[in-house]
């Protein structure tokens, strides 16, 4: 199952890259395009910094962090024996957006970003997504379908 889980994480990097280059294509020059009723934009952007662009030019702080927890990340795949649907999600896509975004700080010193909605104040892209949805599904791994021990007793955490 781990080899899927990193093809996965593959795909959403290779989906990443795939997105951020049209994005410089057809966004980069022209200005922006609008849909869904003036909700969405998609907007050329680069991002020297994190969410909300804070910490702004710390590119070599931001791929350390990255590829620590891209390794850390890699050995719980290999290492954890509890995963479940949830966790082997979350994996493949916390690797695959950190990774997207760590090739473009590597490469261009700034990440490039494109979708903006108008409930939400960051213009982000898929890898942001990604790490997003992973970051939920661990959260629900971890608190509905993780073990825990309660004193020498494994406890199956489910919903109540």
């Amino acid at each position: 199952m781990a080899a899927i889980v990193l093809l996965l994480a593959a795909a959403f990097t290779a989906a990443d890259q795939c997105l951020k280059l049209l994005a410089v294509r057809f966004l980069k020059d022209g200005g922006g395009r609008t849909f869904a009723g003036g909700y969405l934009r998609l907007v050329y952007t680069e991002n020297r910094g994190a969410a909300f662009s804070i910490l702004q030019n710390k590119r070599w702080f931001f791929v350390t962090v990255t590829f620590v927890i891209c390794v850390l990340i890699i050995i719980a795949l290999f290492k954890y024996e509890g995963h479940g649907f949830f966790s082997y999600a979350a994996t493949a896509l916390i690797l695959g957006g950190g990774i997207g975004n760590m090739i473009d700080r590597v490469l261009n010193g700034y990440v490039v970003d494109y979708i903006y909605v108008t409930f939400f104040p960051a213009v982000f892209n898929f890898s942001d997504c990604c790490v997003t949805v992973g970051t939920v599904f661990l959260i629900i791994h971890m608190l509905f379908f993780s073990e825990r021990d309660t004193g020498g007793e494994k406890v199956l955490r489910t919903r109540r």
